[in-house]
């Protein structure tokens, strides 16, 4: 896959953590730039270990499981995780679960963590996939780490100033984007 394709799926998998921020920038009173700083580190360390975990993992399944057509099994199962990971951020959309609007004097770090450990656990999945695809790992790293401090910002800012009626778009472009590299995946690989 090309830096564009990888692209896609790093922006479609992070557009789920715009949302999230999108909703805790709706909350608070001031943006605080160095607690929004130390968030940026943490929730990009965070998808930067998910994303190489994935990647390890993919490597083990490698070695250890699959044989015979282990590229073309390996494509299939990159494809069923991107087109997975659009129906989940799709269902979330369709959810649109309503955030109890109060204001916070600061982001509320417990809540945070729990928004980075879930979404990591999706950037895991992506590792997978990557892994099975053959991508070069630094760069996938690079790039989430980038992507990551980008929607963090941009998402706690949105929210900030407009609220949090976004995050369904944001669910659904990343769903959008996501199917769009499971096709790619399959025409590129399964189908020739």
């Amino acid at each position: 896959m090309n830096a564009l394709e990888n692209l896609l799926i790093i922006a479609g998998i992070s557009l789920d953590i715009f949302a999230a921020m999108e909703c805790q920038g709706s909350l608070i009173a001031k943006i605080d730039k160095k607690q929004l700083g130390k968030l940026c580190i943490l929730i990009a360390a965070w998808q930067m270990t998910a994303l190489f975990v994935g990647s390890y993992l993919s490597g083990i399944l490698y070695r250890n499981a699959i044989t015979h057509n282990e590229k073309v099994t390996g494509f299939v199962i990159a494809a069923a995780i991107f087109f997975c990971l659009g129906v989940r951020l799709v269902a979330k959309a369709i959810k649109n679960e309503r955030i109890i609007e109060h204001c916070e004097q600061k982001l509320g770090w417990k809540h945070l963590l729990a928004i980075a450990a879930v979404t990591s656990s999706y950037t895991l999945l992506t590792g997978i996939a990557f892994g099975f695809l053959g991508t070069n790992l630094l760069v996938m790293l690079l790039m989430v780490a980038g992507l990551t401090i980008a929607v963090v910002v941009a998402g706690i800012y949105t929210g900030y100033h407009l609220g949090f009626e976004h995050k369904t778009k944001a669910y659904i472009a990343g769903a959008i984007l996501l199917w769009i590299a499971g096709i790619d995946v399959i025409v590129k690989h399964i189908l020739r």
